[in-house]
């Protein structure tokens, strides 16, 4: 389904605060809705787009295209527990574990074609997204549901740990702002 009016205005409104990360590289989902909403950055940065078919939307099985309402009434209980589950395979798809290590390749791919000191920007889906933060913030899969689910042309910005700083194995991104509609801002006891 494409972006109506309202979409392509919540995406021209993300690209103009995105332009000043001053991105080196944008990766994109092949879907539609993404694709045009890194387009409107593209636009903007000149920077191309890139499309990846690993950053599509979790594949649910027979749930496609049903919503929320739909599955309620015909999947109760197995919505319900693929909602706390990152093993449960919704509608016959994908986990969010599989998802979140289809979705972490597109992401290593794009981050090797970044140059130091670069920015890559990421266009995907709220469900895969939340599932790659969860991985690249080395949260325990039961933990990723905390981190709620992303709104339509928002963004979470993630940077790069200090090598020099102590940090527990594994962790390597340090999340500035999540869901957001604007930039994170400098604070006290940052630890850049």
């Amino acid at each position: 389904m494409p972006l109506d009016e309202v979409g392509f205005d919540q995406a021209r409104r993300a690209a103009q605060t995105l332009v000043a990360l001053q991105p080196t590289h944008i990766i994109s989902s092949d879907l539609t809705r993404a694709l045009d909403t890194a387009r409107a950055l593209a636009r903007l940065t000149d920077v191309e787009v890139e499309t990846d078919e690993d950053l599509r939307e979790t594949f649910a099985g027979e749930w496609q295209g049903l919503t929320k309402t739909e599955l309620m009434e015909r999947y109760a209980d197995d919505y319900a527990a693929w909602g706390g589950d990152s093993n449960v395979r919704p509608g016959g798809g994908e986990t969010r574990l599989e998802v979140a290590e289809r979705v972490m390749r597109a992401i290593s791919r794009g981050l090797e074609r970044v140059p130091a000191g670069g920015t890559l920007v990421v266009a995907s889906h709220g469900g895969s997204l939340r599932a790659a933060l969860g991985r690249l913030l080395a949260l325990e899969p039961p933990q990723w549901t905390a981190l709620g689910v992303l709104a339509n042309a928002q963004w979470s910005v993630l940077r790069e740990l200090d090598e020099n700083i102590p940090r527990p194995a594994g962790l390597h991104w340090r999340l500035a702002e999540y869901n957001a509609g604007s930039l994170p801002e400098p604070v006290m006891g940052d630890d850049r």
